[in-house]
C-alpha cells in the first residue's frame, strides 16, 4: 500500500474500520450488484461508490497483483479458474479492501508470509 492509496483512503473514505466488509465494498464502488428483473438473470456488475477511491484501489490491486503473495496467489487462482482478468482484478480490489478494513477495524498490521525471489515471475 503506497501514499497515493493511503492518502486517498484517509480523505475519501474515513468509514474504514468501522463498517462491515461488505459495506466498505459497497461504499468504495467495488461490490457486485444484480441486474436481474423477472425470470432474467443479468451480469453482474460493479457501479456507484466513490470514484476516486475505486479508482486508487484499481492501481493497487494492479501492482498487488504483481508484488503480493497474498493477492497474487488470489489473482492466479480466479485466472485459472476461467475468469476474466478485469473480473479477477476487480475480485482483487474488494478483497485488498476487505483486508485493510479487517486491518483497521482489529489493530493489527499486516502479517503475509515472506516473499521469495520465484513470488516475481509473471505466469497469468
Amino acid at each position: 500500500m503506497g501514499p497515493v492509496l493511503t492518502t486517498t483512503l484517509v480523505a475519501n473514505l474515513p468509514e474504514l474500520g468501522t463498517l462491515t466488509r461488505k459495506e466498505v465494498a459497497a461504499l468504495a464502488g467495488v461490490a457486485p450488484f444484480p441486474r436481474d428483473s423477472g425470470t432474467l438473470k443479468g451480469r453482474r456488475a460493479i457501479w456507484g461508490g466513490r470514484a476516486h477511491v475505486r479508482a486508487a484501489l484499481y492501481m493497487a490491486a494492479l501492482v498487488a497483483t504483481r508484488r503480493n503473495p497474498v493477492i497474487r496467489a488470489f489473482y492466479q487462482r480466479l485466472c485459472q479458474a476461467g475468469k476474466a482478468k478485469k473480473l479477477a482484478l476487480t475480485a482483487c480490489m474488494r478483497k485488498l479492501l476487505s483486508i485493510l478494513n479487517a486491518m483497521l477495524k482489529s489493530g493489527t498490521p499486516w502479517r503475509g508470509r515472506p516473499v521469495s525471489r520465484l513470488d516475481f515471475q509473471d505466469s497469468c
